[in-house]
């Protein structure tokens, strides 16, 4: 079944404790977890090691040593620092870390350094990583319906542009696992203590990606290609940027339905890419990021196919859309973002 992200922004921010006692909020369904006292057992199914256990985990012998040296590969590992992956394996260093300090001995230590340490080889080879959470021996499964909504948002499409969400939605997994471990040790309220953080940071993903998939959404296709196509330079570029690294995934679906229309104007002899910028710079220094945007779309347009001559130019911040002059500065540049543009001109087009 799936959930729309905005019902599921509405139901984490609405989200609480109830008055239940903390091993009801858990939702525990392996039953020998809830068993305490004497007498109590646990099966293997409620984390009891095995000898499959034994044999991946019993060679960790230095705790401390492990992690400085797992620490130190993670950091070398290329690609952002937080982007899901790498993320990830530092809030298992980070668990394994925090169990280690507060003297914890049942093992969720080896395991956290497990997980991070297969997440870690993995960046170093640049080979694929699975971004499924495993079965842990130490790690019992609670509030499965905080993991439903973990695996709604990793299920959307979107999350895999939007590197912002990736990190909240790696800290909540990693958390979560961590609840788990602490109502296996039958510490059911230390458990209840971490919730509201894996529902934060849900929240924070969630709300996140909204805005992402909003700018992946492509829109609808020019019917006729007009004489002028005038550009928002906040959709096409990130603020202050002009080059292809600085492309946004928005601007970019623009761009490939404009050349898709391009191609199929055939009166079309020639076209102008005209780049502009606001006034907060001299006019020396805006030439040079006007005419570098003009030059960035006729380079795209190229890689799509766009085979008419083309003319490009850099104005600077002349022909401004919107005069503006609030005193903040960040209320001025959102004014004059209308002057932050790319204009496509076709010469000779049908019209």
């Amino acid at each position: 079944m799936k959930f729309p992200l905005t019902a599921l922004v509405g139901a984490l921010a609405l989200a609480g404790y109830t008055d239940h006692a903390a091993r009801e909020r858990l939702g525990i369904e392996e039953g020998s977890v809830l068993k305490t006292g004497i007498g109590a057992i646990q099966s293997e199914a409620a984390g009891a090691a095995n000898a499959q256990w034994i044999n991946i985990y019993a060679s960790i012998k230095s705790r401390r040593a492990t992690l400085v040296s797992l620490q130190a590969r993670l950091d070398q590992t290329p690609g952002g620092k937080t982007d899901y992956f790498h993320a990830k394996a530092q809030y298992w260093i980070d668990a394994a870390r925090q169990a280690r300090d507060t003297q914890d001995n049942r093992s969720f230590v080896e395991e956290s350094i497990g997980q991070a340490a297969m997440i870690t080889m993995n960046l170093e080879r640049g080979t694929p990583v699975s971004a499924a959470n495993p079965m842990l021996c130490t790690v019992s499964m609670v509030r499965p319906d905080l993991w439903t909504i973990v695996n709604a948002i990793k299920a959307d499409a979107a999350v895999i542009h939007c590197p912002q969400a990736q990190a909240p939605l790696a800290c909540a997994e990693v958390e979560l696992m961590q609840a788990g471990h602490d109502a296996w040790m039958r510490g059911f309220g230390n458990a209840g203590k971490r919730l509201p953080d894996v529902r934060e940071n849900l929240r924070k993903s969630a709300e996140t990606v909204l805005p992402c998939k909003e700018a992946l959404r492509p829109e609808p296709a020019l019917a006729h290609a007009p004489q002028k196509i005038t550009l928002r330079g906040d959709s096409l570029f990130c603020f202050n940027g002009a080059d292809a690294a600085a492309m946004l995934p928005r601007g970019k679906l623009r761009l490939d339905a404009i050349a898709l229309d391009l191609k199929k104007a055939d009166a079309t002899r020639e076209l102008t890419i005209t780049g502009y910028t606001d006034r907060l710079a001299d006019d020396a220094y805006n030439q040079r990021p006007s005419l570098l945007r003009a030059r960035t779309v006729e380079q795209y347009q190229r890689t799509r196919g766009v085979t008419w001559p083309i003319v490009m130019q850099g104005r600077g911040s002349e022909n401004p859309r919107a005069e503006c002059w609030q005193t903040k500065r960040d209320e001025r540049v959102r004014c004059l973002a209308p002057n932050r543009r790319v204009e496509v001109e076709l010469a000779g087009a049908a019209s």
